[in-house]
């Protein structure tokens, strides 16, 4: 998920860092807060910015600057799902008519139990799949269950398909943005 930091304006800002001088180390404290994921607050931004010694301004701007380029690819959630008591996932895969792929998986991504939801090339003639959504649940019958339905609604049943159930938790982590050597 892309989460937008501002909305759209009718006129454009003037460039970055205008409102007071930044400070490279301001910057770098700023990378090493993002990798420790956003802060819980109602002003995530702010929040970010009082820990830094920049303005908030200055933490969207920077923010947006690392986005166009490319050191930030987005800015999104790293949910513990096992912690919240979700203990069984999959990961469905697809073998969906290229002409229908791009359709299916937008609609896809809009259903609640699904987290996760992504094209990529089928690598052939080993894996045939192209369509990738994540099913997470509070138990393996769960997840099958919800995939039952997700058939039965989307009229998918002769759509080939594989669920893939994860056997291993992984550490999950946000982007690394400063060197740890």
């Amino acid at each position: 998920m892309n989460m937008p930091l501002r909305q759209p304006t009718t006129a454009p800002e003037p460039g970055l860092f205008n409102d007071a001088p930044v400070s490279p180390w301001g910057l770098l404290r700023l990378r090493q807060q993002l990798e420790q994921g956003l802060p819980l607050s109602p002003r995530p931004y702010q929040t970010l910015a009082e820990h830094t010694g920049l303005t908030e301004s200055q933490v969207m701007e920077a923010i947006e600057q690392w986005q166009e380029q490319g050191l930030i690819k987005r800015l999104g959630l790293v949910v513990k799902h096992r912690t919240l008591g979700y203990n069984a996932n999959a990961m469905v895969v697809w073998n969906v008519p290229d002409e229908y792929v791009a359709e299916l998986g937008a609609r896809m991504a809009k259903v609640p139990f699904i987290t996760l939801c992504y094209q990529r090339p089928r690598q052939l003639p080993d894996w045939p799949y192209n369509l990738f959504c994540m099913i997470h649940g509070v138990s393996r019958d769960r997840v099958l269950a919800q995939l039952k339905g997700l058939i039965a609604d989307f009229g998918l049943a002769d759509i080939p398909h594989s669920v893939l159930f994860s056997t291993k938790a992984y550490r999950q982590r946000g982007g690394r943005y400063v060197s740890h050597g």
